[in-house]
């Protein structure tokens, strides 16, 4: 009797696994909701926003963006991580979001244990720009000024714990100069503060069409390469070392939805990002298409929960 049991659960273990692996049958059949967990103009939303049109166009049905900011990412976050794990809901977390702030806070959430990877997003560009009203053409020489003005500088970011506020501490930190902080609800109030002069430094991706438009000007780049629109602006690492930040995002699924439904979101993606024009797209905006497979954007939150771990550390960044 009791083999036949063991035999029955047995079969029944391997239904639900051959289940799992075989194709999203008629998956989407609905409009499917992605979270960005910032409010639009940012450069989460600003990435997010072209690689989801094309996806919606290759698997025929609406991917409905969300923006949910609030608390650095953590309300949007929060709200995705809580939902229903039916393949139709899943949220945008940038690379601060997942380690940043649970090495400065507590979270209502565990980064590894209550988001399934799907795919890399976007990779974006970081930069350390200033208002015009600033005299200062180098980092050199904006440091030098801040040094003669302690407290009189002030720097907006995309939320307390974001990357945007890492580059300008870690700059700050590695240049021995005073700045005030500022933290907005995303990168597109931040901006709109900046360009009217309310802040003076700013250190989103997004300005960089108004750089050229001379109402910023662009001092360092916080990448792994020059911009190529800017080949003479030098990365803050090739000035201070120390001072470096790499950010991406990721899409993440609830604890619960369907592998079937991940590998064929995450594969789609993956083609979408090949594409030149939104490439060109992108860049325009200091982002690029960073698709990847589940495993490798697994491994990405691992590497960087370290890395940025021990900025906030250095850093002694505390939000609780």
């Amino acid at each position: 009797m009791f083999r036949r049991l063991m035999f029955a659960l047995a079969g029944l273990c391997l239904t639900a696994a051959s289940a799992l692996a075989q194709p999203a049958p008629n998956w989407p059949a609905k409009p499917v909701r992605i979270i960005v967990p910032y409010a639009p103009g940012g450069s989460t939303d600003n990435g997010v926003r072209p690689v989801m049109e094309r996806v919606s166009t290759a698997l025929g049905q609406q991917f409905v963006i969300e923006n949910r900011g609030g608390a650095s990412g953590v309300v949007g976050t929060e709200a995705g991580v809580r939902a229903a794990p039916d393949g139709y809901t899943f949220f945008v977390v940038p690379v601060a979001t997942a380690t940043v702030l649970p090495a400065a806070r507590k979270m209502p959430y565990d980064s590894v244990k209550d988001m399934v990877p799907v795919s890399k997003v976007f990779e974006n560009t970081l930069v350390f720009a200033i208002h015009p009203s600033v005299p200062a053409t180098t980092m050199e020489e904006f440091a030098a000024h801040a040094r003669k003005n302690p407290g009189k500088l002030v720097f907006g970011s995309s939320g307390l714990g974001t990357l945007t506020q890492m580059v300008c501490e870690s700059a700050r930190f590695a240049g021995k100069f005073d700045m005030l902080h500022v933290p907005y609800r995303g990168g597109g109030e931040a901006l709109a503060d900046f360009l009217a002069g309310h802040v003076q430094v700013h250190c989103e991706g997004n300005v960089l069409p108004h750089v050229k438009a001379g109402k910023a000007r662009l001092l360092a780049v916080a990448d792994n390469e020059r911009h190529p629109d800017f080949p003479d602006v030098p990365m803050l690492k090739e000035i201070w070392p120390d001072a470096d930040a790499m950010s991406w995002a990721g899409l993440f699924a609830p604890v619960g939805t369907p592998d079937a439904i991940i590998r064929r979101l995450s594969a789609e993606m993956i083609k979408v990002a090949a594409d030149p024009e939104l490439k060109a797209q992108m860049l325009r905006l200091a982002v690029r298409p960073a698709a990847s497979t589940p495993e490798d954007l697994a491994a990405a939150l691992r590497k960087d929960a370290e890395r940025y771990g021990k900025l906030v550390r250095d850093l002694n960044i505390k939000m609780d």
